[in-house]
């Protein structure tokens, strides 16, 4: 049997907002020899979630132009699916992931999807974790939801950060500062782990960095799901600069 040249290991297909600008260049840094990804863009015309309104309207439009973003992926025969938005695979709790990924195996003829949502699952389980805190650019609609996806799993959510900010594009320019402040600010002594949801905020190092001064694991939202993709498909290769989660497991 032939295998592509440069993903002779796994050619992944991942899902990404067209709005999106962080999580191929966070993808593309964590790569591994043989494993390679190729990203279909669902169409976002309007990007605006400043409101929870807003949050809404971006996921009606994720709905409404997803099958057309999978049906292209599958002309390059991935061997398995990336999910590159969080907010969609936290939508209405567990049973709303569970669905999500229903769908895509329903598109990709049951290829395995990775989700931020159970990537992050999975990545507090091993850490042991029982109360966690969070950092997200969503509206309180959003947060919402983040929470009832942590709380259904039996996790204690304490704060979540919200920074409600004005645009799906603008996610990518908030700042070091911006996310450093934040954690710091979430950071209650009982909190065993932090996580960040957004794949368009720009976190793996920043986290791999908190993980020294706040002594707990920080889980950036675009590690824990590559992390959930390559361990999936039996690659154990170990990563170092994007926190412990592909460093040790």
């Amino acid at each position: 049997m032939s295998v592509d040249r440069l993903g002779w290991r796994r050619k992944f297909g991942v899902i990404a907002p067209s709005t999106n600008t962080i999580v191929q260049p966070e993808f593309d840094a964590m790569r591994v020899p043989g494993v390679t990804s190729h990203y279909g863009r669902i169409y976002i015309p309007d990007g605006r979630i400043a409101t929870d309104e807003g949050m809404e309207n971006l996921l009606e439009q994720i709905r409404a132009n997803m099958d057309d973003c999978v049906r292209s992926l599958m002309t390059m025969q991935p061997d398995y699916m990336v999910m590159g938005m969080s907010a969609e695979t936290f939508w209405d709790g567990v049973e709303g992931n569970r669905q999500f990924v229903k769908q895509i195996q329903g598109l990709t003829g049951g290829l395995g999807v990775a989700t931020g949502a159970e990537g992050c699952e999975r990545a507090l389980k091993l850490f042991g974790a029982k109360k966690i805190a969070v950092v997200t650019p969503y509206t309180p609609i959003g947060d919402t939801n983040v929470r009832k996806f942590f709380t259904e799993l039996g996790f204690e959510v304490g704060q979540i950060k919200g920074l409600c900010v004005n645009s799906a594009v603008e996610i990518a320019q908030v700042s070091e500062k911006t996310l450093r402040e934040s954690l710091i600010e979430i950071n209650d002594s009982d909190v065993d782990a932090i996580v960040q949801c957004g794949t368009n905020l720009c976190m793996t190092e920043l986290a791999d960095e908190a993980e020294r001064w706040l002594d707990k694991p920080v889980i950036a939202i675009n590690a824990a799901t590559w992390w959930m993709a390559l361990r999936d498909n039996g690659i154990e290769d170990q990563l170092h600069g994007y926190g412990t989660l592909l460093r040790e497991y």
